[in-house]
């Protein structure tokens, strides 16, 4: 954020972002829908409630709001919303989904459908950026494998959150990834690299649990069904994933992700030069809300750093800091606490990432380690909710065969990625050190 001079740390210079918080938990509370009131409008009543509660001049106040949505990590993580929300755009109307779909599914046998549904919605998450999508994709085939194949639903289930799940947490044009990354200034590749070596043992471990799972499952089945795709239409995502994972420029590689998804759907005739700017701009607009959330959520933030908020927290957090190991741990339970609250993994890290990223700094962490905590335990926790979208979305489409009980049970991934982050951090690779509290 920009370097803005705080007052004295006041609990209750906290006020507005509990507005924030309460106006949009409280709503989905009662409407029964987390996603009924658009969380810019909830930030906005943050917003008043600053504006009313602070003593500064109207001028003063609307200066600090208007630096904090101009801070150049907030712009940039929008722009990075908008070239990730074109690509995503053309890339379904050219049927680059339905092609990874169909492709998994063909070359998959049925006794390795449970891995077969991971591994699938995990490139299907991490392709596309959102682990919803990626359910509302394949949950309705998923149903059908159990009713045609035998196959256990809560496994299949168990399978596809735990694999939307990790793709969303490793994707680059995933909201959390831009989010966590543009919190500590990590360039995406790097937070790539970092992210991985947390998130993979514990997907390995899964996937061998799903390969024994399903060794008994009858192989002639599905075996008459089939499908038809075009490898070439994957081309976009491996060629964006490749070039993210190189290092190459975050908004080079977005741009060169659209443009190709763009050459291929035209040369296809999915649609016409005219029709790819078009699908672009409707891209760009479907990453409306997440835009004003990030740049709305900024000022918030400097309204609320300058009237010593963040600094309140930092004060209280920083009395059971110690080392380094506690100072990740702390990160965690941060953001993981404020998913609990608003069932929203990416506003969860835009909220924590102002505090990540002082707690990372003075305690001397590695920028690229807390941007993987961050988002590992968002991904977590927002996993886990019973009422988090994907949740709500899978129990949705099962009609009532599936209870959240059994579904979380069998979701080994996210219970893995639990259990394997708190070794990880416990057995902290870097050298502990206390420092003294300032």
């Amino acid at each position: 954020m920009t370097a803005i001079k705080n007052s004295t740390p006041k609990l209750i210079a906290l006020l507005p972002l509990f507005v924030f918080v309460f106006t949009f938990l409280g709503v989905g509370i009662y409407q029964n829908d987390f996603y009924a009131l658009p969380a810019p409008i909830a930030v906005i009543a943050g917003i008043i409630a600053a504006f009313l509660l602070f003593k500064q001049t109207i001028n003063a106040k609307i200066n600090t709001l208007l630096e904090g949505c101009g801070d150049s990590k907030i712009l940039t993580m929008c722009l990075i919303y908008l070239l990730a929300g074109a690509f995503a755009t053309i890339t379904k109307e050219t049927g680059s989904v339905d092609a990874i779909v169909s492709l998994g599914l063909d070359i998959i046998p049925i006794q390795y459908i449970y891995f077969g549904v991971f591994i699938i919605a995990a490139f299907l998450s991490i392709s596309t950026g959102t682990s919803v999508g990626a359910i509302v994709a394949l949950t309705p085939i998923v149903i059908g494998f159990a009713d045609k194949g035998g196959a256990s639903l809560a496994v299949l289930c168990g399978a596809l959150l735990g694999g939307a799940m990790f793709g969303d947490n490793l994707s680059v044009i995933s909201d959390t990834t831009i989010a966590a990354t543009q919190s500590l200034g990590v360039k995406m590749s790097d937070k790539f690299k970092q992210n991985i070596k947390i998130a993979l043992p514990a997907a390995l471990i899964t996937i061998v649990v799903l390969i024994f799972k399903g060794a008994d499952l009858n192989a002639h089945s599905l075996e008459n069904t089939t499908y038809n795709y075009n490898l070439l239409k994957i081309v976009p995502y491996v060629f964006v994933i490749a070039l993210s994972v190189i290092g190459v420029n975050v908004f080079v590689t977005l741009l060169l992700g659209v443009i190709l998804a763009a050459i291929i759907g035209i040369f296809y005739g999915d649609f016409t030069l005219i029709e790819s700017t078009k699908y672009a701009y409707a891209g760009f607009t479907s990453m409306t809300e997440i835009f004003l959330l990030s740049l709305l959520s900024g000022g918030l933030a400097a309204l609320v750093a300058k009237n010593g908020g963040i600094d309140y927290i930092l004060n209280k957090i920083k009395t059971l800091i110690k080392s380094k190991k506690s100072a990740q741990f702390g990160i965690a339970t941060l953001v993981s606490t404020v998913n609990m609250a608003i069932a929203n993994n990416t506003v969860s890290i835009i909220i924590s990432g102002t505090i990540a990223k002082t707690i990372n700094d003075e305690y001397k962490l590695d920028n690229k380690n807390t941007a993987s905590i961050l988002d590992i335990f968002a991904c977590i926790t927002q996993g886990l909710l019973p009422y988090g979208a994907q949740v709500l979305m899978i129990l949705s489409f099962s009609e009532g065969k599936l209870t959240y009980t059994d579904l979380i049970s069998n979701t080994w991934y996210l219970l893995l990625l639990f259990i394997y982050t708190i070794i990880y951090i416990s057995l902290n690779p870097f050298k502990l050190k206390k420092y003294d509290i300032k």
